[in-house]
């Protein structure tokens, strides 16, 4: 929100579809809203690279788009890689692995603010983790935003030690601590 006042939490209210929730990252936890229920709270790193380390080897990454929008969506569903719904893949550019014609990666751009862009939705389906198709993809989606004079950051749970340590890898430092608060209509 702009601002902690009245009018800005009733705009907020309203964005909250029917049956759905709204995500706020906070430096701390958002107050109550009346009017919302809490479904829950999380604590998040935000993280910043103003470079990418080097990889080995190639991938071979297509670029997705809306014909891909719904395996895209059974990919972030089956792995809870954060907030993806139906069309987040719409907000930025966003790259995959097939295998088999299967979707079994991918990564992409979320918000964006002057100077810095979200990485977002990285995720691997679980019968094909460990190849480094993750890593591959985050530097395909950062060399992107890096080539645009931007820095890429990224929002992961605090308690995600594995991608942390993969996004410390790749160049990326906690920036803060932050706080997810999901609302829901009361």
């Amino acid at each position: 929100m702009a601002d902690d006042s009245a009018k800005s939490r009733t705009a907020l209210v309203a964005l909250i579809p029917a049956g759905g929730s709204i995500y706020l990252i906070e430096p701390e936890i958002a107050p109550i809203i009346p009017g919302t229920v809490v479904v829950r709270h999380a604590q998040f790193l935000q993280m910043v690279a103003t470079a990418l380390t080097e990889g080995s080897g190639r991938l071979e990454a297509l670029s997705l788009d809306d014909s891909d929008s719904e395996e895209m969506l059974a990919l972030a569903t089956l792995t809870e890689p954060g907030p993806f719904f139906e069309h987040t893949n719409r907000l930025g550019d966003f790259v995959g692995i097939r295998s088999g014609g299967q979707l079994i990666a991918m990564a992409g751009e979320r918000m964006a603010m002057p100077g810095y862009t979200e990485v977002s939705a990285v995720c691997t389906h679980p019968d094909h983790r460990g190849r480094g198709y993750a890593a591959g993809l985050m530097r395909i989606v950062g060399a992107r935003i890096l080539a645009r004079g931007e820095q890429p950051i990224l929002h992961t749970y605090a308690s995600n030690i594995g991608a942390i340590a993969l996004y410390e890898a790749l160049g990326f430092r906690t920036r803060r601590s932050m706080m997810l608060t999901e609302l829901a209509l009361a």
